[in-house]
């Protein structure tokens, strides 16, 4: 490859993501604090990486798009960037080709554009994002789909009940009254919820259920 040094320092930041809220995210900050990121620039999502739909990502990208300096993106695998192929493939072009940023992804050392320039460079780094793109999302189907078997066995067998509902807060009654009369916000309602707060899905979910409540009344 054609060995390029840059003239210029970098703005360094990094993106993790977990599938879940109980997946540790440590590793991965940890990766990144080795690489000498600050702590306020780096960025983790808890969310599936079906889509790019996700809050701390969407922040992020406002940023290097933003930015006048130049930014380079660490990212640990592919897979924590996302685990849908075209979409992948996409954000990887809009962010090196439209903001002009430079990516590296620190377990596969073909996908630095920091080092890989020109066109054999260029077409070696491609080839790989497709495959690991490739392999991510078929990765994500894989899951998706023993997920869906494990359920329908679950359901012959008379084991699977669903998720646990969740009950109304015991202040329900109460806190609904207040944000229906504007007394108080939506996000203020679902802060003053006991005995947890609830997110905004299950919060407008109770919602909902009121307001059918009262037409069938």
């Amino acid at each position: 490859f054609e060995k390029y040094k840059p003239n210029f320092k970098y703005k360094k930041y990094g993106y993790g993501r977990v599938s879940s809220k109980d997946q540790n995210e440590a590793r991965q900050c940890e990766q990144f604090i080795k690489e000498e990121i600050e702590e306020d620039r780096i960025f983790i999502d808890k969310a599936s990486g079906k889509d790019f739909n996700r809050n701390e990502y969407k922040v992020l990208k406002r940023i290097l798009k933003d930015s006048t300096e130049h930014c380079l993106l660490h990212i640990t695998s592919i897979d924590r960037l996302g685990r849908n192929y075209t979409e992948i493939l996409n954000e990887w072009r809009e962010l090196t080709k439209d903001y002009g940023v430079d990516i590296k992804v620190l377990d596969m050392p073909l996908l630095d554009t920091t080092i890989c320039k020109g066109l054999l460079g260029n077409f070696i780094a491609d080839l790989v994002l497709q495959i690991l793109a490739f392999v991510a999302e078929q990765e994500r189907l894989k899951i998706k789909r023993n997920q869906a078997e494990g359920i329908a066995l679950a359901k012959a067998q008379g084991k699977y009940k669903g998720r646990k509902a969740i009950p109304k807060p015991a202040n329900w009654n109460e806190i609904y009254a207040k944000w229906k009369n504007r007394e108080i916000t939506g996000r203020k309602a679902m802060s003053l919820c006991l005995p947890t707060p609830l997110n905004p899905n299950i919060f407008y979910k109770f919602v909902n259920e009121e307001k059918l409540k009262n037409e069938k009344n």
